[in-house]
């Protein structure tokens, strides 16, 4: 389980306080929907380690994070941006997510992402589509436990789209992964097995 337990957290002290509390299940996908600006993506920041609560406590599977560096907590965010080397090849990119990693099992991720046969393409010449799902794959390479979603989708065609909700679907439970996906699109948020909304500073279950 991905805890947050009573989180509050303000940019400055003339901001509004933020609080949240949620619980996103192994295996599971809980969805975060809310007005732009309403604290989203903030949540995500708060659970990597980007931003430290003003209280309470982040807790994934029985272990306090939130006093941990961002590298220490098994925790891995995708954007909007996939943040590939784009003259790199595909191989390279994955290769520098764990060293020594081998042939056989960059082979290996990008059949599982549906990527069988790329090793060889530069980051540039792939699909918005293609390139999210390298980034799936580096996921893979972190042994994240928890996985976070920061709309990496909304600029890809409503097909792609369809097809890596599906893809994140099917990986969030083969490897029980707490996956965390903020959206403003509601119809993206129907495929969550728990779903919240930010509202007025705070997140409340939907």
């Amino acid at each position: 389980m991905l805890d947050i337990r009573e989180v509050s957290f303000r940019y400055d002290a003339d901001a509004p306080l933020l609080r949240y509390m949620m619980q996103a299940g192994a295996g599971e996908i809980t969805a975060v929907t809310g007005e732009s600006g309403s604290g989203k993506s903030t949540l995500l920041d708060l659970i990597a380690g980007f931003l430290r609560p003003l209280s309470g406590e982040i807790v994934l599977e029985e272990r306090r994070i939130d006093t941990l560096a961002p590298d220490k907590r098994g925790v891995a965010i995708l954007f909007q941006r996939h943040n590939l080397f784009e003259h790199l090849t595909v191989a390279q990119n994955l290769a520098l997510a764990r060293k020594g990693i081998s042939a056989e099992e960059i082979a290996a991720i990008l059949d599982e992402v549906g990527l069988q046969g790329l090793e060889k393409r530069r980051a540039s010449e792939l699909s918005g589509g293609q390139a999210q799902r390298v980034a799936l794959a580096r996921t893979l390479l972190s042994d994240a436990r928890a996985v976070l979603l920061d709309e990496p989708f909304s600029a890809l065609d409503s097909k792609t789209k369809a097809e890596m909700l599906t893809l994140v679907e099917t990986m969030t439970k083969r490897h029980r992964w707490h996956t965390v996906m903020v959206t403003h699109d509601e119809a993206d948020a129907a495929l969550a097995a728990r779903r919240y909304r930010m509202q007025e500073g705070v997140l409340r279950e939907a």
